[in-house]
């Protein structure tokens, strides 16, 4: 199955900030509750991407009660994304060596359109592997067959 088939729930798990934002801003956004905060360039292509681990490493080398940081001063620039025509087995076996819980959906021009998490890429590949071995089984004990 194509990542387009999740993408419903990935729209809307995106969210987005600029690059000049304050870090601030993506703080409260993930505190908020998402996971990844997608920054984007000003022609809304990806930047790179914001997490809480990133925030904190940010703010433990932050000086004094004033650090004030853009949000590109603390994002993840090595970006791994896919894009709405992919495979989600591909998707998974690329997220799954990294660790990464979390992978922006991109356009063709580079622009985020959603977020995928591991859990909704594992939970459909556990169905389709159950759907694929039901088939399997009915075709050798000759179910539905004349």
């Amino acid at each position: 199955m194509l990542v387009e088939r999740l993408l419903p729930a990935a729209r809307e798990r995106l969210v987005t900030i600029g690059t000049a934002a304050p870090l601030i801003d993506a703080a409260r956004l993930l505190r908020a509750g998402t996971d990844i905060v997608v920054v984007c360039d000003p022609g809304s292509a990806i930047a790179g991407v914001v997490t809480k681990t990133d925030v904190v490493s940010q703010i433990s080398r932050c000086q004094g009660a004033g650090c004030i940081a853009p949000a590109s001063a603390a994002m993840t620039t090595d970006v791994v994304s896919c894009g709405s025509g992919d495979w989600l087995k591909d998707v998974w076996e690329t997220m799954k060596p990294r660790r990464l819980k979390n992978i922006p959906v991109v356009d063709s021009k580079n622009r985020p359109v959603g977020v995928l998490i591991a859990r909704d890429i594992l939970e459909f590949l556990l169905r389709d592997a159950e759907s694929e071995e039901a088939l399997l089984r009915d075709y050798v004990m000759g179910v539905g067959y004349r």
